[in-house]
């Protein structure tokens, strides 16, 4: 592990001035861990002292290790990404697109003019969408009284399409579905999944849908920015018996697992002298998987749980079966075909195959895409790629 004493000091100087209330970052390389730094308190105001083995929250982060699954399924044979997924997961037989309301506030409803594929799901390209950031479907849910995702009520995924499957990209409760057909297709529950065939061969130690008593005692607390833009802590936890684990947000970890996560995709599937993912699959993993369709600016619809929210806005962004591509490379910063997410926490997190690193820089605070934890990313990232030489 290298000494670099700018990262150290511009995530150290971040904390003291009170843009977050705490961080974990860490960076890696194909050879193995080269940087990890923790600032700052786990809850404000006067919690206990940051510690590089703090648990997060890493909300969508969990995407990509849910589509990580789902490709390993595909791999056995045991899903597809083209045939209707009604086949594995019926509740989507008929999937219903919301057109709008009627002149007495009433959805009206559409069949859908083709089935959804598991391929349409991964790549958030099926039509559905989170009311975080389409005021339509929260009118819907309010409408048909839907709970919210974070519930993990299986009532929660009950929801209609806004587009055609394959029409456009937007971003929702795709990757939960995912996580259902991978606990159908395996007979195993989606935590035992990932612990058996991810975590265990990866050495995931710390990461799972449940907190321990021993994890819980790691667990950082969760942040709102008020009017005046001063944080402070709010409650905050997913249900400790939810109906289903929640493949699009569910997993807590820390940010060494995250990183021994990523390291796969560098090391074309091997972990710990394990073969994870086929190089053929991290390969399809890293490329373009939405064609002539483009990741889009999500605008909030709800702006206490997140800002606009757009990475690298003027450059043209794509999605694999798993991860956002950055299509040009970043002054100073990552390189073209970086594969890259987030979590609604402020939790960051890419791989860059071109240059041979990975990163992750780990927050605990609402809305998402936060002004001062999105710039401490950028810093995070240019201070390590400058360092890294």
């Amino acid at each position: 592990m290298r000494q670099l004493p700018r990262v150290d000091e511009l995530l150290k100087a971040a904390t003291d001035r009170g843009d977050v209330p705490g961080v974990v970052a860490m960076a890696a390389t194909r050879e193995g861990p080269v940087y990890q730094g923790a600032f700052g308190r786990r809850a404000l105001p006067d919690g206990s002292a940051m510690t590089a083995d703090t648990v997060f929250w890493i909300a969508s982060m969990t995407k990509a290790i849910t589509s990580t699954a789902a490709l390993q399924l595909v791999e056995q044979g045991k899903l597809s990404l083209d045939r209707p997924i009604a086949e594995v997961l019926p509740e989507l037989a008929a999937p219903q697109v919301l057109e709008g309301f009627d002149a007495a506030g009433e959805p009206q409803l559409r069949p859908a003019r083709r089935p959804i594929t598991l391929r349409h799901l991964i790549t958030h390209t099926a039509g559905f969408v989170y009311d975080i950031w389409n005021p339509e479907m929260g009118r819907y849910m309010e409408r048909t009284g839907v709970p919210g995702i974070i519930t993990c009520q299986n009532a929660a995924l009950m929801l209609p399409l806004v587009f055609d499957p394959g029409d456009r990209w937007d971003y929702g409760i795709n990757i939960d579905w995912v996580g259902k057909a991978v606990e159908r297709a395996s007979g195993q529950t989606l935590g035992d999944f990932f612990a058996e065939h991810i975590f265990g061969p990866i050495g995931m130690k710390d990461t799972a849908f449940t907190l321990s008593s021993e994890r819980r005692a790691r667990l950082v607390g969760m942040h709102a920015r008020g009017a005046d833009g001063a944080l402070g802590p709010i409650p905050f936890e997913l249900p400790e018996e939810p109906e289903f684990q929640m493949g699009g947000g569910g997993l807590y970890g820390t940010a060494a697992d995250y990183l021994a996560f990523e390291r796969v995709f560098l090391n074309r599937g091997h972990a710990n002298g394990r073969q994870v993912l086929r190089p053929e699959t991290v390969q399809q993993m890293s490329e373009n998987a939405i064609g002539g369709l483009d990741v889009r600016l999500l605008k909030t619809a709800v702006p206490a749980y997140s800002n606009d929210a757009e990475f690298f806005p003027g450059m043209l962004k794509k999605w694999s079966l798993g991860f956002m591509i950055s299509t040009e490379a970043v002054p100073g910063g990552r390189g073209p075909g970086s594969l890259a997410w987030a979590g609604l926490g402020n939790t960051y997190f890419w791989i860059d195959p071109a240059k041979g690193i990975a990163g992750v820089i780990l927050m605990q605070l609402i809305p998402f895409a936060d002004p001062k934890a999105v710039a401490l990313l950028e810093d995070f990232e240019r201070a390590l790629y400058a360092a890294l030489g």
